[in-house]
């Protein structure tokens, strides 16, 4: 038997993506975003400028794919094809949607923009982590404004707290500053580790000396106690940075968002600054350890790092839908009556009605009620088990009286009361 693939799923039920899905893009389009769509197929190139070599993603967790010419030019020459012939699936969206943003030419910014899809990554699956997982990206290209980046928070917690109703959820955010700033601060932080060298782990002892910052990401809880202690990057910033900063916890309040600052919060990907931010979930129950399920920030020199020459400064955000929808089921009953539309069924009694009953199906369909024909189940007793385990509200029963006299028996699945009615009030009652 051949089974799926590690770290991927089948999903045979859609109803609560879809309904994530469907909530979702209508909050965004309401606040001026539009969709778009680009390959899962991309440059390697692109992620190994904008991601960073030494990030995970990067070195250990790409799914790359050889061209025909790279190819071609290792079953040749028996070497590694230059990577230039390399090409990709997406580890994450922004990076894709700045190079269409680039690739377009688009002229008319801020750019607001929402994609949403799977992408891949090479990592240890477990609950709420996929090697093929599903986003929803969305980016605000060429705004350079703080205002901006709290619109954005206040536009994502109205959407989780009202929207989607998601209980038990923090905002974190931090500040990491300019480029001057986090060079300033890295200096700092190396002789604050360099002094505690011999409590950390050696994935950290490795970051210490190639991206220092990404030592906040460690998942050893000595490391992180240890961290509680490091200096913070608000320390060192420059005055412009100190009072951006305070602008953006002011507007925050002015919007009554709710957030608690974290000063070890740096993402995992090095194209961010200045602001970063996540959601994530208070509640053991749901995600359990990958408790965050929607995390983003500033990006203001990522259009120039993948070869733009302007800086088009931007934020954006991604919403991991799979933790999301755990997040949803594990916190409500759910909005299962909410996602599904009361379903109709017709049920004709022999093979003389199942014309009338096509014909009953079709009305419905016209109406757009939720509606569907049983046959091929023998007996009527076995016709109303098959409709309940449908989770029908009511059953249309079609037998040869009906069919004589132009009526129907409407049975409420819930109550089990029968009524008979005209066939043309059938849409009415229901």
């Amino acid at each position: 038997m051949i089974t799926r693939i590690k770290g991927t799923q089948d999903f045979l039920d859609l109803s609560v993506y879809n309904w994530i899905l469907q909530k979702t893009k209508k909050h965004l389009i309401e606040y001026n975003f539009h969709e778009i769509a680009t390959p899962l197929l991309e440059p390697l190139e692109l992620f190994k400028r904008s991601l960073g070599l030494e990030t995970d993603v990067v070195s250990k967790e790409m799914y790359r794919v050889l061209s025909d010419t790279a190819l071609n030019v290792r079953q040749a020459h028996d070497q590694r094809a230059d990577d230039s012939e390399n090409i990709c699936l997406r580890p994450e969206l922004t990076a894709s949607i700045m190079r269409a943003f680039i690739n377009a030419g688009i002229q008319e910014t801020p750019w607001k923009v929402f994609s949403a899809g799977p992408a891949f990554r090479h990592e240890r699956p477990q609950k709420g982590r996929y090697r093929q997982f599903h986003q929803m990206s969305m980016e605000i290209i060429g705004s350079e404004s703080i205002m901006q980046d709290a619109l954005f928070m206040a536009m994502l917690d109205t959407l989780f707290a009202t929207v989607l109703n998601i209980k038990g959820y923090a905002l974190l955010i931090n500040y990491l500053g300019t480029r001057d700033d986090r060079a300033e601060y890295q200096k700092v932080l190396k002789k604050f580790l360099e002094k505690h060298s011999a409590e950390l782990c050696d994935l950290c002892k490795q970051r210490m000396n190639s991206n220092i910052m990404r030592v906040f990401d460690c998942k050893q809880q000595a490391c992180q106690k240890l961290y509680t202690a490091a200096p913070a990057i608000i320390d060192v910033m420059a005055q412009e940075s100190v009072f951006e900063w305070q602008q953006l916890k002011n507007m925050l309040e002015e919007l009554s968002v709710s957030y608690s600052v974290k000063p070890t919060l740096v993402r995992g990907l090095d194209y961010y600054n200045k602001t970063v931010f996540e959601f994530v979930s208070v509640d053991s129950q749901g995600l359990g350890a990958q408790n965050t399920f929607c995390g983003g920030g500033r990006y203001d020199t990522l259009a120039t790092q993948i070869g733009a020459k302007n800086d088009y400064p931007s934020i954006g955000a991604a919403i991991g839908l799979e933790r999301m929808q755990l997040l949803l089921e594990a916190q409500n009953s759910l909005i299962s009556h909410n996602i599904k539309p009361a379903l109709t069924v017709v049920i004709p009694l022999s093979f003389e009605q199942q014309p009338l009953a096509l014909q009953i199906v079709q009305m419905l369909h016209a109406e757009h009620i939720c509606a569907d024909v049983i046959v091929d189940k023998g007996s009527v007793k076995s016709m109303f088990k098959a409709a309940d385990k449908m989770g029908a509200q009511h059953a249309i029963l079609i037998g040869s009286e009906e069919q004589a006299s132009g009526t129907a028996t409407i049975k409420n699945m819930t109550t089990g009361t029968e009524v008979n009615v005209p066939q043309r009030d059938i849409i009415t009652h229901i």
